[in-house]
């Protein structure tokens, strides 16, 4: 059985055929699309449509899983992200879908690190040891936005997974540092969560914060730059930033692990891949266990960043094949 899988993010829209079989899954070579580039989703469809008619004179699958960057509840979702609007109950006369699973982004990623072997895992804090196959993993992700789900598996091969909106609760401050973070962000937000702080564009509000805390002038730089300029090492100030943003991961992914009970902690989303390298060597796993009476329990969770090449896609696969059967 074949399938439509696509993951749309608040920057790319990803789209490949997945082959059901045996209760494996593989993936075509993904086609990346600019979510900004097109105006809905349908003209994204639309144009992977003509890229796969010319590959395949095969047509598209009637059956689909869609991956999203939003809440899936109700009649019409909207992004946080991006300016697309999806009314599900249209989409099958639209584009000739018969069977639908729509599903979060990252809890697509739940069932992505439900399903993939331990060699997609690179190992990040804590023990160096395989997650425990019993037990809830908590999935963290900070990309454009910060995407978090927890994944509850029997130890048996049945798993469920929770997509949350996690990335939405109030960020804590841990130092004066954060402070100052967070009050810089105050400034423009009546609530400060999480996400403005650990995500790929919140380094630019940590960037400018260290700067006014040097009293250095603020050079209106964006996000992108920033993260360029610290993987150079050419900016001790954008190097600065990063290594502050692994100490907020390391803090968020500490209270996740914690409000689910977890035994393990899954990194994923483009910023996470980016960066692994910087978070290993930074403080990141002593503001993941800096949990007062709980530290020594913190200590015993394993961190690690799941490696497979499209883990959005997978999951959205997964999760149809785990609604639908194959």
């Amino acid at each position: 059985m074949n399938i439509v899988a696509v993951d749309i993010g608040g920057t790319n829209a990803r789209f490949a055929i997945a082959t059901l079989e045996d209760g494996q899954i593989t993936l075509s070579d993904p086609v990346i699309l600019s979510s900004k580039d097109h105006a809905n989703f349908e003209t994204a469809w639309d144009h992977f449509a003509e890229i796969h008619g010319q590959r395949s004179d095969v047509p598209l699958p009637k059956d689909a899983a869609l991956a999203l960057a939003a809440p899936v509840d109700g009649e019409t979702i909207r992004f946080a992200n991006i300016h697309w609007v999806i009314q599900p109950a249209a989409l099958g006369e639209r584009l000739g879908i018969e069977r639908l699973t729509l599903i979060n982004d990252f809890g697509a990623m739940g069932h992505a690190a439900a399903t993939v072997g331990p060699e997609f895992f690179t190992h990040i804090a804590g023990p160096e040891q395989a997650f425990a196959p019993k037990g809830t993993l908590s999935i963290v992700g900070p990309g454009t936005g910060l995407g978090i789900a927890h994944v509850w598996r029997d130890g048996k091969g049945f798993y469920n997974v929770q997509s949350t909106e996690g990335g939405h609760i109030d960020f804590a401050p841990v130092d004066a540092i954060d402070d100052a973070i967070l009050a810089r962000l105050r400034k423009r937000h009546r609530r400060v969560s999480v996400e403005r702080v650990v995500s790929g564009e919140a380094i630019v509000d940590v960037y400018e914060t260290l700067a006014a805390l040097e009293e250095r002038a603020i050079v209106p730089v964006d996000a992108k730059t920033i993260w360029q300029l610290a993987d150079a090492g050419e900016d001790a100030l954008a190097v600065a930033a990063a290594e502050r943003f692994c100490l907020s991961l390391g803090s968020a992914a500490g209270d996740y692990a914690l409000a689910h009970g977890s035994c393990g902690v899954v990194l994923a989303g483009g910023v996470g891949q980016r960066q692994a390298g910087r978070i290993i060597a930074s403080g990141f796993h002593s503001r993941f266990t800096a949990k007062g009476r709980f530290e020594n329990l913190m200590g015993t969770i394993p961190v690690k960043l799941i490696t497979h090449p499209q883990p959005g896609l997978l999951g959205a696969a997964a999760a149809f094949q785990k609604e639908h059967g194959q």
